[in-house]
């Protein structure tokens, strides 16, 4: 039996190879840009009312105590803080655009990741403590009219809503927008190395 000559390198460079497809990932960009938009602007929609909501109940309750005052300030300063620093992400989806490298739009998503790290620990730390003790100083004037166990209960109940969320919805949300962008930045950088190689 005589030994064949087989070409391994010709069969290899030969081969087709699945390049990711850049107008898929585009696109998927694309959703990921619009769906953190409508997000963004129904975040600023929600606080921006609840502010004005908290305003009008200052306005037309009048209240008495002045921890009551400093909560109600404290509250609407805390959305204020929040929306200042979530509005700068906003800048992300309007600078990136069709025209832009891949390494570009890497680069972006870096940037992007960086200040989304921030906003969702820092920044909501931050609000989450505010909005505690706002809450707890505007509901003393109130609470204090209630007997002993109603006050408790009162306070016990919103506690109990605030640390549900800062410790079930909170992180449940971080990992799913964190996974989603991660996906992403995993995709331009396999495009990268190929476009590389």
């Amino acid at each position: 039996m005589e030994p064949t000559n087989i070409d391994f390198k010709n069969i290899w460079q030969q081969q087709k190879v699945n390049k990711p497809d850049l107008k898929d990932l585009l696109a998927k960009l694309e959703s990921y840009k619009s769906k953190n938009l409508k997000k963004l602007i129904l975040t600023n929609v929600m606080l921006l009312l609840t502010s004005i909501f908290i305003g009008l109940i200052w306005y037309h309750y009048q209240p008495q105590l002045l921890s009551t005052k400093i909560g109600i300030v404290l509250i609407i300063l805390a959305m204020v803080i929040f929306l200042f620093a979530y509005n700068r992400l906003f800048t992300f989806f309007y600078k990136t655009n069709t025209d832009q490298s891949n390494s570009d739009y890497l680069h972006s998503l870096y940037v992007l990741k960086s200040k989304q790290g921030f906003v969702q620990t820092f920044m909501t730390n931050l609000y989450f403590t505010m909005l505690l003790a706002g809450i707890s100083l505007y509901m003393y004037e109130y609470t204090s009219r209630m007997t002993t166990f109603m006050a408790v209960f009162a306070y016990s109940l919103t506690f109990i809503w605030i640390a549900f969320n800062w410790f079930y919805i909170r992180p449940k949300t971080i990992r799913k927008e964190q996974s989603k962008l991660h996906e992403l930045i995993k995709k331009f950088e396999e495009i990268n190395k190929q476009l590389v190689e």
